[in-house]
């Protein structure tokens, strides 16, 4: 067997001395080697850096790799390192190649009159942007209005393929990059500040370029029609989730302008009666805890904390849900090539172990061997009245495939829709950027892929832009999850109340409440017995004392270690833990009556971390800083 390529050239991690030779320790755990580091080859590496190293020599089976530092990162009390660490670790581009600069110095920092041309001038329509407090790009921006045959919903989306053109050195940046990557202290955009922040964003009270979707929607809110076309709008406000959701609770006049007030409540009206169709088809609704940090001055979390989900977040949610099946369903009718949101149907393997969980909880999953959104639905609407409510949200969304980018159209699952793209956030996807690209083909306004080898471009673009969207995902939850353990390191000692939210082989893995803090209790740390792992079941069960530990089970932990550098948390079973035990006779297919007298058997549920068809992150504010998560993706 020949070695072709080697999977690490360049790597990241500590610096150390011992006996004088020089190593670094890699910061990636699935490296188990240390790298060697010859005299006079580490630079400017101080003991217990973080640096960057590429590899000399790789190893084989005499030696370990040898390499040379090639950029040092900083100490590990520097303000932001877990951030610094995390963009080197996983390549994430943070330098404009000077390309880029030139091309973005000769765009102008206003609209120009030529640009607004045989455009659909639409500036005299109220829209308005909705986002969070620290939000600083506007992709989106919304108007309503009642007709006399139903709505007409105006969904303007930033014209980012007027800027970015096919080829350029910006368009091969934004490829590059995939996606802005959204830190807890900052954000890596996908395009230059000038554009993301400035000329793209629909900025209130400004000119601006913008592809709109105009959809007419029945007097319940059925879809009938839509149209895309380039318009030039100027949004009349930018507000915020809470100024709207406080308008539509208290319908107070200081908080939103009176001539933006009818089409905000016709907005409203227009989202529920979308909210009850959404219901009728059988999206997925899993409950679900956002939070968000607030940082100190020293870059350290000084809180995590829950987002309230409001009605006003949801509103836009299920206007851009619209806009981006209209596109979807507007490029397969002029057979364009495009990139769709693809949301597949759940493997037979995990539905089999979902349904045998279910079976133990009394409860049954519809649908055969090929249960439709509808069925998983059923069963999520009939589990929140029950105690195991937490459980069977989280053993649903563990049942979900992984959404990603494919030039076939096989439909979102989740979400329930046979057509599904990303249209709403060219500024920040660049499968978004394709979109708007294939619409303007569409229309006839642009050179777009060949239609001959076109569908083969697009697979490997959907590829690209699923990795780099993974890579965002695995560089953020690092950062965070170092940060987290900075934060839980003085707290080691300390009991908390938390909940199971991952059960397997080796031990369980516990959330802690009110603190978003997870670690993991090793079953060698459990109770003394010898525990059995069921996996469909979701719990590990002792032989002599049959006490279970179940996902979603309530327990009290001890924190027991904290190593920042490998990111992991350790705790302990509190003695005062509550406990289940299974019932006599169910082999534990179930807890049960033979759990004894003083067995605190609490079986509640709480809200889990957000995964599979709805996640995005967001940016910061100043002062005491709040790190956004959960900005609008599906």
């Amino acid at each position: 067997v020949k070695v072709l390529e080697r999977a690490n050239s360049e790597i990241v991690g500590r610096f150390h001395k011992e006996g004088g030779i020089g190593f670094v320790t890699p910061d990636n755990r699935r490296i188990n080697q240390d790298v060697l580091i010859p005299p006079g080859k580490s630079g400017k590496a101080k003991v217990g850096d973080f640096v960057k190293v590429r590899i000399t020599d790789q190893p084989d089976k005499r030696h370990q790799p040898i390499g040379e530092v090639i950029e040092r990162i900083g100490s590990p009390t520097t303000p932001g390192m877990a951030t610094d660490i995390a963009i080197a670790s996983h390549d994430i581009p943070t330098e404009w190649p000077q390309a880029v600069l030139d091309e973005v110095a000769a765009v102008p920092e206003r609209v120009p009159q030529a640009a607004k041309r045989h455009r659909r001038d639409l500036r005299s329509l109220p829209f308005v942007t909705i986002d969070g407090e620290d939000a600083r790009d506007f992709d989106d921006a919304i108007y309503v209005e009642r007709d006399d045959d139903g709505w007409l919903l105006y969904v303007a989306i930033a014209d980012v393929s007027h800027y970015v053109r096919p080829g350029s050195a910006l368009d091969e940046e934004a490829l590059l990059r995939g996606n802005s990557v959204y830190f807890p202290d900052r954000v890596i955009p996908m395009l230059p500040e000038k554009l993301s922040n400035g000329l793209c964003s629909l900025n209130p009270n400004v000119d601006r370029l913008a592809m709109v979707a105009e959809m007419h929607l029945g007097p319940r809110g059925a879809l009938r029609d839509s149209t895309f076309y380039p318009a030039v709008i100027r949004s009349h406000a930018r507000l915020t989730y809470n100024q709207v959701q406080q308008f539509l609770d208290e319908g107070t006049d200081d908080v939103v302008r009176p001539d933006l007030q009818m089409p905000i409540q016709d907005a409203y009206r227009l989202y529920r009666l979308l909210l009850a169709r959404r219901e009728q088809r059988g999206a997925l609704e899993i409950d679900s805890v956002e939070t968000y940090v607030v940082l100190d001055e020293a870059e350290q979390i000084e809180a995590i904390l829950p987002r309230a989900r409001l009605e006003a977040h949801r509103l836009i949610e299920e206007f851009m849900v619209l806009a981006n099946v209209a596109a979807a369903q507007f490029v397969t009718a002029a057979e364009k090539p495009a990139l769709f949101r693809v949301h597949g149907q759940p493997e037979e393997e995990r539905v089999l172990d979902l349904k045998l969980l279910l079976s133990s909880l009394k409860l049954s999953l519809g649908g055969g061997d090929a249960p439709k959104p509808r069925d998983f639905a059923r069963v999520l609407q009939e589990a929140r009245a029950l105690p195991e409510a937490h459980l069977i949200q989280t053993a649903v969304l563990r049942t979900m495939m992984m959404a990603v980018y494919s030039p076939k159209n096989d439909g979102h699952f989740g979400l329930a829709l046979r057509a599904y793209a990303h249209f709403t956030s060219p500024i920040r996807r660049y499968p978004d950027l394709l979109l708007h690209r294939a619409i303007r083909a569409a229309l006839g306004e642009q050179d777009h892929l060949d239609p001959e080898t076109g569908f083969e471009d697009m697979k490997r673009l959907g590829e690209a832009c699923s990795a780099t969207e993974r890579r965002a995902d695995e560089a953020t939850r690092d950062a965070m999850q170092r940060m987290k353990c900075e934060y839980m390191a003085d707290r080691v000692g300390e009991v908390y109340n938390g909940r199971i939210n991952g059960v397997t082989a080796f031990g369980l893995f516990v959330e802690l409440d009110d603190m978003y803090v997870e670690g993991l209790v090793h079953i060698t740390s459990l109770p003394r017995d010898y525990y059995e792992y069921k996996q469909g079941l979701h719990e590990l069960e002792g032989r002599r004392s049959r006490r279970v530990f179940r996902l979603g089970d309530a327990v009290r932990v001890q924190v027991a270690r904290v190593d920042v550098d490998d990111r992991k948390i350790d705790f302990l079973l509190d003695e005062d833990s509550p406990a289940v035990y299974a019932a006599p006779g169910a082999g534990g297919d179930a807890a049960g009556s033979g759990a004894p007298k003083d067995a605190d058997r609490q079986r509640a549920g709480k809200g889990a971390p957000k995964r599979g068809a709805s996640d995005e992150s967001g940016g910061k504010s100043g002062g005491k800083r709040r790190s956004r998560s959960g900005r609008r993706r599906r």
